[in-house]
């Protein structure tokens, strides 16, 4: 996203430039209620459905990525430059992957369907995740491999 709001198809509110600004360089990959939240402080009386609204609409004119990764709620990137994700299963935590992946589909399926997009999804345990998981004694052994 660019800091010139100006052209990007919606009207401008002061809640949605906070919800901007919120979205502004954020690698987190919040969602409506991680923005909510922190949006609130400058703007106690916002409701939520103003920063899903907000969202929807960024959504729409290509400002921000809906993200798929995490099961348990939706997710947003305002990196919409294409690139992939992995998610740590324990703490939620998503993390940017910029490295591209030569995927093949076999013919058959390709004659069958026009292909717009792919993403691909890593789930694993992160680095603190995993050390705390060694220090109380469990663990968790193994990798995929591809």
């Amino acid at each position: 996203m660019t800091k010139d709001y100006k052209d990007i198809g919606i009207k401008l509110t002061p809640q949605r430039l906070a919800i901007l600004a919120c979205l502004e360089g954020n690698t987190t990959h919040p969602s409506a209620d991680d923005i909510y939240k922190e949006v609130r402080k400058q703007y106690p009386t916002m409701s939520f459905a103003t920063v899903y609204n907000t969202l929807e609409a960024l959504k729409e004119h290509g400002q921000v990525s809906e993200l798929s990764v995490d099961s348990r709620r939706r997710r947003y990137d305002p990196d919409t430059k294409p690139h992939h994700h992995m998610m740590c299963v324990v703490c939620g935590a998503i993390k940017d992957v910029h490295e591209s992946f030569r995927l093949v589909l076999p013919e058959k399926e390709r004659k069958q369907f026009r292909i717009l997009d792919s993403r691909v999804e890593f789930y694993g345990i992160c680095p603190h995740c995993d050390m705390k998981t060694k220090t109380e004694g469990g663990g968790v052994n193994g990798s995929i491999q591809m």
